[in-house]
């Protein structure tokens, strides 16, 4: 029986968090603990965990329960376009009087502001979050000297490791101090594989449909690594559930990346934390994954980031020594998909640049992201 977590019934927007497994249960009592005050929390973990869901429960557990919760995908605006969403902006209208749009923090007033993905932000919007919560005060883009004092709570997600990307330059170290003031972690799905068959349920149940799973479907779902964690495990067995035309799901009614043998059988060496590239880059080089089939639908449905893609590039690009064509190749694409692989990755802004590559230094998977397979007859690395 799975386990569903859910505030008092009076408040219908209160989330459920579906699991079985220690570490979340663990979790959601952190997050209630948490939810009490208001301290700015930093939500981390790979993508499709669930940290959206984590942000919610924390609202709803709170005393601003009954006010507006906003989500702002930092990922998904270029820079002015997430200044104008933030803080709002002022332009003239035809008839000469000036015309504002409420920006989210203005809108989130009294109520909760989630920051998704807030590791994509550019420095200067950095500079410009870090002033807001330093003095609570929001400045609409086009407007001279008109600020607006606003109360919002501050959760912030991402799934990059923002220390990294502090000795690299490309995060502010005392903005992720103000987001920091309390940090949880929620683990991939990978690290709590009892979750799982509730997950299983709580979709097959969200349905409709009057079906189940063979225990054969569900030990190749148990065993599987879910790169995309949650979310993409939801997607396959939605895509399961209205694919067959019985009651019953069998192994052949899985996506192909699941139902492959060597999908089943490959298992990490060690169950640790690794990076989400590693998965991909080990699971494409030895033939478990199809780049069209696996990687780009997992990149299509969020469940892996740009950031992600490009690091999977990035190896293919190191192991060939700057070579695209080879990283086709590397990756099991036929080289006549050189020129779609090219534009894929530029229309997604994915590009990486080769010649830091051309140094003659090939790239080696990390001992932690290690595949070994218990086939009889491994998949060649």
């Amino acid at each position: 029986m799975s386990v569903v977590v859910r505030k008092d019934a009076e408040l219908a927007q209160d989330p459920l968090i579906v699991h079985r497994s220690r570490a979340m249960s663990e979790l959601c009592a952190q997050a209630a603990r948490v939810a009490a005050g208001h301290a700015k929390v930093l939500l981390t973990g790979e993508s499709g965990v669930g940290k959206d869901l984590l942000a919610r429960f924390i609202h709803s557990r709170s005393p601003r329960a009954l006010r507006a919760f906003i989500a702002v995908n930092c990922a998904a605006l270029t820079e002015t376009l997430l200044e104008s969403e933030l803080f709002g902006h002022v332009k003239g209208s035809f008839t000469g009087a000036d015309r504002e749009k409420l920006g989210k923090l203005r809108l989130a007033h009294d109520g909760t502001i989630f920051l998704d993905e807030v590791g994509e932000m550019s420095l200067p919007m950095q500079a410009l979050l870090l002033r807001f919560l330093d003095n609570g005060e929001i400045q609409p883009v086009g407007a001279d000297s008109k600020t607006t004092q606003v109360d919002v709570r501050v959760i912030a997600a991402t799934n990059r490791d923002l220390n990294s990307m502090i000795a690299a330059g490309q995060f502010r170290e005392d903005l992720m101090y103000r987001l920091q003031v309390i940090h949880l972690h929620v683990p991939p799905l990978r690290e709590r594989r009892e979750d799982i068959r509730a997950l299983i349920d709580n979709t097959i149940a969200q349905s409709g449909r009057d079906v189940r799973f063979t225990d054969d479907v569900l030990q190749a779902l148990e065993r599987y690594q879910w790169p995309g964690n949650v979310r993409q495990l939801q997607h396959a067995v939605e895509q399961a559930i209205w694919m067959t035309p019985r009651t019953v799901v069998a192994v052949e009614d899985l996506p192909p990346a699941l139902r492959q043998p060597g999908a089943r059988s490959v298992l990490p060496a060690r169950e640790r934390r690794r990076q989400v590239a590693d998965d991909l880059y080990g699971g494409l080089i030895s033939g478990v994954y199809s780049f069209w089939e696996h990687t780009y639908p997992l990149f299509l449905n969020r469940d892996i980031s740009r950031h992600d893609l490009r690091e999977l590039v990035k190896r293919g690009l190191a192991t060939t020594c700057g070579n695209y064509r080879a990283v086709v190749r590397l990756f099991g694409m036929p080289e006549s998909d050189y020129k779609r692989f090219l534009n894929c990755l530029a229309s997604h802004d994915c590009c990486v640049d080769f010649r830091e590559f051309r140094n003659g230094k090939s790239y080696a998977p990390p001992p932690q992201t290690t595949f070994v397979s218990t086939a009889e007859h491994p998949a060649p690395a």
